[in-house]
């Protein structure tokens, strides 16, 4: 330097020099990028620039992004939002002036749970998270849309998963943005497969984002977004993230996956388990057809045989041997059988039958009936039977 010392070690600077100096300096000796965490105050535009004071709690600086660089922004702060600011040091040595120049600037996390706190109580207030709005999906979807990013890591898993698990099932996928403040373009893709759902023969829905930090997940905790999940015609399967992660259109969709392959899990049956599940239905269907067939061959037999018993042959069998019991019952009860056996009917000249010795008189002419004629007799004597003694006292 041209300055010249008053005293020995002391160098002198024009104010040129020494905010020249100040700038080598910095340029030699600080980071060319680096990460900052602050949080947004009084953001302004300013002839396209987006000019700032990024602060914590114990100190504040400037921060500025160029027009140029605003375009490419994915997220645009506002006044008190937290953020993780990618910059770069600037330092105009006629002025000196610091200030840090940021290249990209991303929401934080406290920002972004904020945002979910804040939409998630609005809807919960409009009962869009009641769990009786949530919708079954079919167990056999003909077919899904899936709004994904493409191509991603997630969609190729989810493909596969969905080839393998129910290749039934046909997939139509819609790509879509999943970063930064997109949610419009989701928000039209939903629009366009609510629209044409019927013609497409849509069953459901499942939008999914493979893994990401919790601020890159902050366009699903966007209010538009949500209430375009609500209002989709269709049930809606989210598999955002990792499972740790909630966002708020996981609270909306009617049903929420841990990641974007559970998400197909749940929305499509296993083929191997329905397999199975027919193996076991068949056997049992064996079974009762089995069952069935022998009941009806029993009634079947149970019917030949009460046409044979009631075949005319066998009823005049057993008529007839009803005919020989009768037959054989009557010569049994029949007066000449008794006669054969020894015994005799006595009638009175009249053809009366005596049945008592009160009939009967000495010199009386009766008639003997016996099994080979009959003989007249004359009674001579009459012996009544002697009573019966009485029983003693």
């Amino acid at each position: 330097m041209n300055g010249a010392a008053e005293g020995p070690g002391f160098p002198r600077y024009s104010v040129a020099e020494l905010n020249g100096a100040v700038a080598s300096l910095l340029e030699r000796g600080f980071a060319p990028r680096f990460l900052l965490d602050a949080t947004v105050s009084r953001p302004q535009l300013k002839k396209g620039h987006l000019w700032m004071t990024l602060v914590d709690d114990q100190a504040s600086i400037s921060a500025v992004v160029w027009a140029s660089q605003l375009a490419k922004l994915s997220f645009r702060p506002e006044d008190g939002d937290g953020v993780v600011v990618v910059g770069k040091l600037n330092f105009w040595s006629s002025r000196a002036t610091l200030c840090v120049q940021a290249l990209d600037i991303r929401p934080s996390l406290s920002s972004v749970l904020r945002q979910f706190e804040q939409v998630s109580a609005r809807l919960a207030s409009e009962g869009l998270l009641d769990p009786s709005r949530k919708r079954a999906f079919p167990p056999f979807p003909r077919r899904i849309a899936l709004l994904t990013s493409r191509p991603s890591s997630a969609l190729a898993d989810m493909l596969r998963t969905a080839a393998e698990r129910w290749p039934a099932t046909s997939i139509l996928v819609v790509p879509i943005p999943v970063q930064g403040p997109v949610q419009d373009e989701i928000c039209q893709a939903l629009l366009q497969i609510g629209q044409q759902a019927e013609a497409l023969e849509l069953d459901a829905v499942v939008i999914a984002r493979g893994g990401g930090s919790r601020e890159d997940l902050a366009v699903f905790d966007n209010e538009t977004l949500a209430r375009c999940l609500a209002a989709c015609p269709l049930p809606v399967v989210s598999g955002i993230g990792h499972e740790d992660d909630t966002t708020v259109a996981d609270l909306v969709a009617d049903y929420r996956a841990a990641t974007p392959t559970a998400a197909v899990v749940a929305l499509l049956p296993d083929r191997g388990l329905a397999r199975r599940e027919l193996r076991q239905q068949a056997g049992h269907l064996r079974q009762v057809v089995r069952l069935h067939l022998q009941g009806e061959r029993g009634r079947i037999r149970r019917y030949e045989e009460q046409l044979r018993t009631l075949h005319p042959r066998a009823l005049i069998a057993a008529r007839r041997q009803a005919l020989a019991h009768a037959r054989q019952l009557l010569h049994a009860l029949s007066p000449d059988h008794q006669l054969a056996r020894g015994y005799s009917l006595l009638r009175r000249p009249d053809g009366t039958l005596l049945r008592s010795l009160t009939q009967l008189e000495v010199g009386q002419t009766v008639l003997a009936q016996l099994a080979d004629g009959q003989a007249d007799l004359k009674v001579r004597e009459i012996h009544p039977l002697a009573a019966a003694a009485p029983a003693e006292a």
